[in-house]
């Protein structure tokens, strides 16, 4: 089969499109022809070099495609939780850049009624983490105020729309303003630019007083904004930090404004299934941004890495 491996870190430049021995599924795994598959920051930092990545390595967590021999259309939850262990498809084990792809029975699942090939890659594992982040551990209520930092990344445009699906309000952010009138048309209720606007005075007047719940994955360049746009009791959650990870802590802003900071990371099954039951009862959809052949994944890299997209940028993969 085709696939896209790396044997080296580095740059968009050591992805290499060449043929690779076709998986054969053990026992419990089914083999699906891969039709779609998306990218996730998650490729760009194993790409740059994490050490716990041996290589050659398959890139990709997320893929649509059908049961091989089959037209049963499919898509990958790609948190395989093993004796109590996560397990990423992609990290530790070859991903979804690929023509085909051998992954456990119970880890595949229908394609909801009218999402494509793409759309379907394009939900798993950033709804997966944002659910987990907006429901599991903020438990977000209708009504309430939700801020999302840096609109255009699959995790934030995922936070969008599950938190309007769940009836809260929204306010996001963005650097750029054609991103931030692209999240009006997606439902955003109020949006701020925050290279040339005031954050913090944007979100109280907004919200009348503050956000409920803040989805943070920025970290030290957003950090002191969040604490101070968080109304009292407010829920700060973090599931990263790719501005730094060690910002002042201004633990006085914590307990004078009794605020709880909640950690999170992708999601258990339970996450994925309750993200996969709001896109196929129709009250989320996933934003697919541009679409590249399998074989110009360094094309797709550059635009993930640059950060130009707005939703999810996928790889598509003929039959």
């Amino acid at each position: 089969m085709k696939a896209v491996r790396i044997h080296e870190d580095g740059g968009p430049e050591v992805l290499r499109y060449e043929n690779v021995p076709d998986p054969v599924p053990a026992d419990g795994e089914v083999l699906v022809e891969l039709r779609a598959a998306s990218l996730n920051h998650l490729d760009v930092w194993i790409r740059k070099g994490l050490p716990s990545v041996p290589k050659p390595r398959i890139l990709g967590a997320d893929g649509a495609g059908v049961i091989a021999g089959t037209d049963e259309r499919v898509v990958i939850n790609p948190g395989i939780l093993r004796n109590g262990r996560m397990s990423i498809v992609g990290e530790t084990m070859d991903g979804t850049h690929a023509e085909l792809i051998a992954v456990p029975s119970d880890y595949v699942h229908p394609i909801p009624d009218g999402l494509s090939f793409e759309e379907a890659a394009a939900f798993p594992l950033v709804f997966e983490t944002a659910y987990r982040m907006l429901v599991t551990r903020a438990q977000v209520q209708p009504g309430e105020w939700v801020l999302v930092w840096g609109i255009g990344g699959g995790v934030a445009t995922a936070s969008l729309a599950i938190a309007r699906a769940l009836g809260a309000h929204v306010m996001v952010t963005s650097s750029s303003d054609e991103k931030l009138a692209r999240a009006q048309e997606l439902g955003a209720d109020a949006t701020v630019n925050h290279a040339t606007g005031d954050v913090v005075a944007a979100v109280k007047e907004a919200t009348g007083g503050g956000a409920h719940v803040i989805v943070d994955d920025v970290g030290e360049a957003t950090w002191k904004r969040t604490l101070d746009a968080a109304r009292p009791e407010g829920r700060i959650v973090v599931c990263g930090a790719t501005t730094g990870p060690n910002p002042p802590a201004a633990l006085h802003r914590v307990w004078w404004k009794q605020l709880s900071i909640l950690g999170s990371t992708m999601g258990l099954p339970d996450d994925f299934k309750g993200a996969y039951d709001l896109i196929a009862a129709g009250k989320a959809r996933p934003v697919v941004d541009r679409s590249y052949p399998l074989a110009e994944a360094r094309a797709a890299h550059e635009r993930l890495e640059a950060g130009e997209q707005l939703g999810k940028v996928v790889l598509t993969i003929p039959a």
